[in-house]
């Protein structure tokens, strides 16, 4: 029964990206993505060859498999890499990332798809990222004895796998071959259901954004805007956080704000500059007057790939999200040593509880709180403590992909 439940959840989900698409850039994306996938697929690889296949729900999750890539393609150059996406706003960033041989969109979770997707792949193994579960994939991986990985998995007691009724959900978790997770925690909580293929590895996440400032490069708009100036960066910020960032600007005439928003469409860019009058947007900077840029106390991105070296420029970062789904990346702003500030959202995310148990970070529900935070912020030593905290937290949990390294070396996955 649930099988039928799943499939009918498929297609009806596949029907409604079909019908949103005309009025929705991200579902018309989508629909164009997917469009003839598996025959361009079968017309693209090379048949016969092996091929490494990464997937990933969406951007987020491509950066915590990014070092695990290109790890596999430092010390063993002769491997070929496929990677699929789910999301469009994963694909259309990294379509063309030089980690992959191929890119692209992954074909929906039905049993033909999945059967025809592997005919003309042959993976010599499979990785996914941290939720993405789908269950026509993972059996027809398991039927094919194609190992299948999950690296950075996290596991909560309210999800749908440890309940009463989610048997079936269970029945996909015990198609992974092994499972690398955040925490041990979750290695506990799989042991519970009766998964023992499991072990701590932590999130690769930090192996890639603890090598974010020694690759630092400069960026002339941000680093004139930003001198010797108090500047908060806001990363991947929604209208809620904005709402909350004005009044922020508003109270501290000494503050600039360097704000890139999650959504660069022209409606959401346009929504900003009303906002924020004097704000300049970074694509026009060498446009404005010498005079603008002395006025303006912020700078809009209306770009996307360059918000993690953005907060090299800043002192103190505000992560968005917090206030819908979730909040988005706090560890590209803690790795350079920032305090970070995030809505109430923010359960689901391991590395937003430990920076704030630590002290490296702050979650806020309402102005009130906002401006409390800032101006404690302000305090040097609060700061440098606060600082200190988040670029250590970092520092200490980088290593998770020399143990995934380890494991597809020792297994003989690689070579």
């Amino acid at each position: 029964m649930m099988r039928f439940l799943y499939d009918l959840g498929i297609s009806i989900y596949s029907l409604l990206i079909w019908i949103l698409a005309p009025f929705n850039a991200k579902a018309k994306l989508l629909v164009i993505g997917r469009k003839g996938l598996l025959k361009q697929i079968e017309q693209t690889v090379e048949q016969g060859q092996e091929y490494i296949w990464f997937h990933f729900a969406s951007l987020g999750e491509f950066e915590q498999g990014r070092s695990v890539m290109e790890q596999i393609k430092q010390r063993f150059p002769s491997e070929k890499i496929i990677v699929t996406f789910f999301s469009p706003s994963g694909y259309e960033i990294r379509k063309n990332t030089p980690l992959a041989d191929f890119v692209f969109y992954l074909p929906a979770d039905t049993s033909k798809n999945a059967r025809k997707f592997l005919d003309i792949l042959n993976p010599k193994f499979a990785v996914f990222t941290k939720y993405e579960y789908w269950y026509h994939y993972f059996n027809e991986l398991n039927k094919r004895n194609i190992r299948l990985l999950m690296i950075s998995a996290i596991f909560r007691e309210d999800q749908i796998f440890f309940k009463q009724y989610g048997g079936f959900f269970r029945s996909i978790l015990k198609k992974v071959s092994y499972f690398f997770t955040q925490n041990n925690e979750s290695v506990n909580m799989l042991k519970w259901i009766g998964i023992t293929k499991a072990g701590l590895a932590g999130d690769t996440r930090f192996d890639r954004v603890v090598e974010l400032p020694k690759q630092h490069k400069e960026i002339l708009p941000a680093l004139h805007f930003s001198k010797d100036s108090n500047v908060l960066v806001a990363g991947s910020t929604w209208p809620e956080d904005e709402i909350l960032l004005k009044e922020l600007l508003e109270k501290h005439k000494d503050l600039k704000a360097i704000i890139a928003p999650h959504e660069i469409h022209d409606d959401h860019i346009n929504a900003l500059q009303k906002m924020f009058p004097n704000a300049m947007l970074f694509s026009k900077y060498d446009t404005y007057t010498d005079q603008q840029k002395t006025v303006s106390r912020e700078l809009i991105i209306d770009n996307i790939g360059m918000l993690s070296f953005l907060y090299y420029y800043g002192r103190i970062a505000y992560i968005g999200g917090g206030f819908g789904a979730g909040i988005h990346n706090t560890l590209e702003a803690a790795t350079y040593g920032m305090p970070v500030i995030f809505g109430p959202k923010y359960e689901k995310f391991q590395e937003a509880i430990d920076i704030l148990e630590l002290g490296a970070g702050f979650s806020i529900s309402k102005y009130q709180e906002l401006e409390e935070v800032f101006t404690a912020l302000q305090q040097s030593d609060k700061l440098l403590k606060s600082s200190l905290a988040a670029k250590n937290y970092v520092q200490q949990r980088s290593g998770a992909t020399q143990i995934i390294m380890k494991y597809l070396e020792t297994e003989k996955l690689l070579g």
